[in-house]
């Protein structure tokens, strides 16, 4: 039979939830979806940190950025190329100055962000220490995991937002939300397994 148990372990693995602190910048993996540029800018306002680092090209399974997504088309209405622009328009919008903004917009997935990331910052002489994470709820624990590989010595601090109407107390109750929470359960597996064997040293 299954447990209740299986749900919460689940839950408590891929939803990955920190209290926001004060941090030296705040990196957006790639997204579509204006409350994650809204939060960070809320999150800039608030004196979290003082920069701000939306990533994100065109994904490599599209041929053309998606468009907005959950609406608010009508506010943020750039012929946007790419996450990285719209991600940016969406932070300006909402008070954050562009000279706090620096964007990487070559990325197509989110490893890519999070590694294009590294190098826009390395690129710049920035000594990060501490960093939050602005993305989806249920995406949570694989760009923590990412983010981790690319900044090792970094503090990260995860600061999530709910998308699609799946949240940790209620991803079990639709099909959407089991098909992906449990998909980003198996690509943090999947996603990692070569890396960890190159970090075990593990022969093929």
């Amino acid at each position: 039979m299954f447990n209740n148990k299986i749900i919460d372990d689940i839950t408590d693995y891929i939803f990955v939830t920190d209290k926001p602190e004060k941090s030296d910048i705040i990196f957006l993996p790639g997204g579509s979806f204006p409350s994650q540029g809204e939060y960070a800018a809320e999150l800039y306002r608030e004196g979290y940190a003082s920069l701000i680092m939306p990533s994100g090209g065109l994904s490599v399974k599209r041929e053309a950025w998606p468009g907005v997504k959950e609406g608010k088309a009508d506010i943020y209405d750039g012929d946007y190329k790419s996450d990285c622009e719209f991600l940016t328009d969406v932070l300006i919008k909402n008070g954050v100055p562009i000279s706090a903004v620096i964007g990487e917009d070559k990325s197509g997935h989110t490893r890519d962000n999070a590694f294009f990331s590294r190098k826009a910052a390395d690129d710049r002489g920035f000594d990060i220490k501490s960093g939050l994470i602005v993305c989806k709820s249920f995406h949570a624990r694989r760009c923590l995991m990412l983010y981790q590989m690319a900044f090792p010595t970094v503090r990260l601090i995860v600061c999530p937002f709910d998308v699609s109407g799946i949240t940790r107390d209620s991803w079990f109750m639709t099909e959407q939300g089991v098909d992906r929470v449990l998909g980003e359960l198996a690509r943090c597996g999947n996603q990692f397994a070569e890396d960890i064997k190159e970090y075990l040293n593990i022969k093929k």
